[in-house]
């Protein structure tokens, strides 16, 4: 169970409360399930970390973004060093199983040397993982990021260069690379489930639970099933109308056709283990892979001039190189996805 995006800690502990015994109502739990939530450290105090981990929650998040002061200003998200540590000091205290926390790239002011000091600060905080998102400048979509100022994003090149650096040192540090942007400790479950070929990505980030169905409640929420998508309505009035109606707040969804499987299953391969092992998609649903997606090969051999993947016989294999852009690489086996070509060079 996770509560999250969003800031649950919105809720006051009344309100929480009433809330996990609602969800407790309705579904039993595994003595080892993981019951994880998201925070805003600024809305926090050490009450609420112990009365979180009373409860029964034990893992927690919370986003970062950038220690630099000018970064903060520039996003509306000022976050003291201080305040920062001492939440997490109150977190290790509670003894929440795992901690993860949320940085960005790409965000206004930002270069190299300055997110340099970042990750640095980050690796002394000792978080159990690490998610490093690229920041999305869609002003036409989020019109709150028209007060940004777009003249101080920092140039692909650069935002590029950043990344690079990030996967270097935390991977120098205790840190290992699991999938396309996320970091775990080396005994992380995480970091278990890439060694052993168990890692899957869901709308939630990276998960150890393979075979797993995901059901989202709140607005706005996606759920993935193992044939279908569903998401909820986005807009509260909306949302609080169908279920006052008694009906699912489902907005829209999609039944999965076979082609979608067939790629689903492909792209999971890839940017959950850095590789795609033909023979596994055609025994998993009875292609044959080299005509099937003769198309996408031949795209692919674009991305191997560019030393971005390997191509064998048997299997498709992501360079270190590649891994940095593997989303634009997986996006090769998306059908949706109109001038794949086109939209891969303009990401370089």
């Amino acid at each position: 169970m996770h509560w999250g995006g969003g800031t649950p800690n919105y809720l006051n502990q009344q309100q929480v409360e009433q809330l996990w015994n609602s969800i407790g109502n309705c579904f039993s739990f595994d003595s080892q399930a993981e019951i994880s939530l998201e925070i805003n450290p600024s809305y926090v105090d050490k009450n609420y970390i112990f009365f979180l981990k009373e409860i029964g929650f034990n893992r927690i998040s919370f986003g970062i973004q950038d220690f630099n002061l000018q970064v903060q200003t520039a996003v509306n998200r000022i976050q003291p060093e201080k305040m920062l540590f001492e939440v997490m000091g109150w977190i290790k205290e509670a003894g929440f199983k795992s901690v993860n926390v949320d940085l960005i790239y790409g965000l206004p002011y930002q270069n190299c040397q300055t997110f340099k000091q970042t990750i640095k600060k980050t690796i002394e905080l000792d978080p159990d993982r690490i998610a490093v998102f690229n920041f999305a400048y869609v002003p036409w979509l989020k019109p709150v990021q028209k007060n940004i100022p777009k003249d101080a994003l920092p140039p692909l090149q650069e935002k590029l260069e950043i990344l690079k650096m990030t996967v270097e040192e935390l991977t120098q540090s205790q840190y290992l690379f699991i999938g396309m942007d996320h970091f775990a400790k080396r005994d992380d479950e995480l970091a278990i489930a890439q060694r052993s070929s168990n890692l899957k990505r869901n709308f939630q980030g990276y998960t150890t639970w393979a075979q797993a169905e995901l059901f989202g409640f709140g607005a706005t929420s996606i759920s993935m099933l193992e044939e279908a998508y569903a998401q909820n309505h986005k807009r509260l009035h909306d949302y609080y109308q169908a279920i006052d109606t008694g009906i699912l707040p489902v907005a829209k969804g999609i039944k999965l056709t076979r082609d979608d499987l067939v790629r689903r299953d492909a792209i999971m391969q890839i940017m959950s283990h850095a590789k795609l092992s033909k023979q596994e998609i055609e025994n998993q649903h009875h292609i044959h892979f080299d005509e099937y997606f003769a198309p996408e090969l031949e795209l692919l051999k674009f991305l191997k001039t560019d030393e971005l993947v390997t191509l064998s016989k048997d299997e498709i294999i992501i360079t270190d190189l590649g891994r940095l852009l593997v989303r634009n690489i997986a996006a090769v086996f998306d059908v949706y996805l109109k001038n794949r070509q086109q939209r891969f060079s303009r990401a370089i």
